[in-house]
């Protein structure tokens, strides 16, 4: 749509494109932009530059007294000043202001209709709208004919760079919230996740202030869509992938939110990490990448422009956008029933953790507000072993309260409905990474659907001596010796010093949280 005036958020640009098709958009990019190209799927190939990832110690929000009290203060959310806005703000504009045509996407966030949000996305590369275009819910041209005032607005001038002489700016790269004024501001970086994550951290704080609990975690429903299962996971357990189940409707593959009447997903789409992607094992991801779909920092053939999915020269984080409606069997609005299952998905590299095990409410509360993955050598520059990672609730870089806060209202919905919670290992069994070997995604496939299907119910189990945990002992399709970890190494003292080790990591961990947990919550953890 041309015509559009931004007037009132201080944009004098002509030239606005709104709401453009992925056909404009993509003109656009291949006009407008060098690298761009399109792949032999029909996907937009694009690049983000020097930033491949999200810069999470960019990340500030505006110190207001109306909501300072709010605010998990810390590494997370730094503070600035409302001065320090508006002088990045100020910067935002001048860019804007200077660029020939922008593009500006409106577009909801939030299925359900009660919770949902308007937002306005306004850019300078059309390679960002195509990927809000994707990650938003895009409004009907009716709707889109009434959409007045955003409830948040996104101004990304990612090209252009912040002043890291301004107070509490550590660099050129600079992510702001301004909750009050309801704003958005990119600085310094063109990895377009950054607006899809600034988003997810308003809605963690909007969402929380009206007792709904929002989440970072895939989504399927059952089939007659009374229950739902939620999977939380941080980069590299599984959790796009294991969502992606062609028995089970996807509700959404990372964000979502738990109310009263069930879950629903924050987005219109999906952002996948497609590194190593094969049409074997992720069939309805491989097939979701056709026109209309973004491909961002992937390395392809010149001459056939096919995909090389096993390269990571630019970076190991390649990713797709695609609306979710590209999956076949996506559940459209993405609405379902209170959840039967929640799952916490972590890739132990230590390999000391059960494949499978059943936690009690307390347990869910203390392994979620530790939210540990591990970390394997080749991932980052320097990691030469397994390393523990903790994310609080799975999702430390977006939360914008206490981490308790989201703990406590996930544990009162898992009371409250009866859901069961599992903690299943996707990582490594007979060993650490280096000696054992990577549980089989067949196997832990085969885990989800036991669970799913109830089947685990009056099945045998052990507690595990180190952690507290209920260990499933016997599963359809599993491997009975996988199942409990120490009969998989054949050095047991090895093991032993193993789990020790990583119990008390995940002890020190906790120890930054005990003030602001019950005592049953403390005691939950590792013995």
């Amino acid at each position: 749509m041309r015509g559009f005036s931004l007037k009132e958020h201080g944009i004098t640009v002509k030239d606005i494109l709104r709401n453009a098709s992925p056909a404009v958009l993509y003109e656009q990019a291949i006009l407008n932009e060098v690298d761009s190209k399109i792949s032999s799927s029909g996907a937009l190939l694009a690049y983000s530059g020097l930033k491949t990832g999200r810069s999470p110690k960019a990340k500030h929000i505006v110190k207001n007294t109306n909501s300072e009290k709010d605010v998990w203060w810390g590494n997370v959310n730094a503070p600035i000043s409302q001065e320090v806005f508006q002088s990045n703000l100020k910067c935002v504009l001048e860019y804007l202001n200077s660029c020939q045509r922008l593009y500006c996407v409106d577009g909801f966030i939030g299925w359900d209709q009660k919770y949902r949000i308007k937002v306005r996305i306004i850019a300078s590369r059309p390679y960002h709208a195509l990927l809000m275009w994707n990650m938003m819910i895009r409004p009907t041209p009716e709707e889109l004919s009434d959409f007045d005032s955003p409830d948040l607005t996104v101004f990304n001038a990612g090209v252009s760079s912040a002043d890291p002489e301004l107070d509490g700016i550590t660099s050129k790269t600079s992510v702001d919230l301004n909750l009050e004024s309801q704003e958005v501001t990119i600085l310094g970086t063109e990895y377009a996740g950054e607006m899809k994550k600034a988003i997810f951290s308003y809605m963690n704080y909007l969402m929380p202030k009206q007792n709904i609990l929002s989440m970072h975690c895939s989504a399927t429903s059952d089939k007659k869509n009374k229950h739902s299962s939620i999977l939380f996971g941080l980069s590299g357990t599984g959790k796009t992938t294991l969502s992606a189940d062609p028995q089970r409707p996807l509700v959404g593959d990372d964000e979502h939110c738990w109310t009263d009447e069930g879950i629903f997903n924050i987005e219109g789409g999906c952002y996948a990490k497609i590194i190593n992607l094969t049409h074997e094992a992720e069939p309805e991801i491989y097939d979701a990448l056709v026109y209309g779909a973004l491909l961002e920092n992937v390395k392809y053939n010149e001459e056939t422009r096919q995909i090389a999915f096993d390269d990571d020269t630019i970076t190991e984080n390649t990713r797709a956008s695609y609306p979710i409606e590209f999956i076949d069997n996506a559940k459209i609005p993405c609405i379902a029933g209170h959840p039967s299952d929640v799952i916490f998905l972590t890739c132990d590299a230590f390999g000391v953790l059960p494949p499978l095990s059943r936690l009690t409410p307390d347990q869910a509360e203390y392994y979620f507000i530790s939210g540990y993955t591990a970390k394997v050598a080749g991932t980052e520059m320097g990691v030469k072993s397994p390393q523990a990672t903790f994310s609080p609730c799975f999702g430390g870089p977006f939360l914008v309260w206490h981490p308790s806060k989201y703990a406590q209202m996930l544990s009162t919905q898992i009371r409250s409905h009866k859901a069961k919670v599992w903690l299943i290992n996707t990582g490594w069994s007979g060993g650490s990474y280096g000696t054992g070997s990577r549980i089989k995604l067949s196997f832990t496939r085969a885990m989800l659907d036991a669970v799913y299907s109830g089947s685990l119910e009056e099945t045998p189990t052990v507690i595990d001596p180190v952690f507290g945990l209920e260990v499933i002992v016997n599963c359809p399709n599993v491997p009975s010796e996988l199942l409990v970890p120490r009969e998989s190494w054949t050095d047991k003292n090895s093991f032993d010093q193993t789990a020790s080790k990583l119990g008390n990591l995940f002890k020190e961990n906790f120890k930054q949280y005990e003030n602001e947990v019950t005592d049953s919550v403390k005691l939950a953890g590792p013995r």
